[in-house]
């Protein structure tokens, strides 16, 4: 999938959504979305079609998370 097919996943929509809520005010969206796109393409193939939307909710809130402070402007 290219990052374009992403970003119109509903699952990638959704944890966007909730991402940018939790993180909003210290992370742009922009970052949130690039964020969890890139956990989206990380987890492609890796773990089972039922379990995605929790594990890209996880790995992406903990990649958000970790972000050095200045990374997120």
């Amino acid at each position: 999938m290219t990052y374009e097919e992403f970003s119109t996943d509903p699952l990638v929509k959704d944890t966007v959504t909730r991402l940018a809520a939790e993180f909003g005010g210290r992370v742009p969206r922009k970052v949130v979305l690039s964020t969890v796109a890139d956990a989206r393409r990380d987890l492609e193939g890796q773990i089972v079609p039922e379990a995605i939307g929790e594990m890209l909710h996880r790995l992406a809130h903990h990649r958000l998370g970790t972000l050095p402070s200045g990374a997120n402007r």
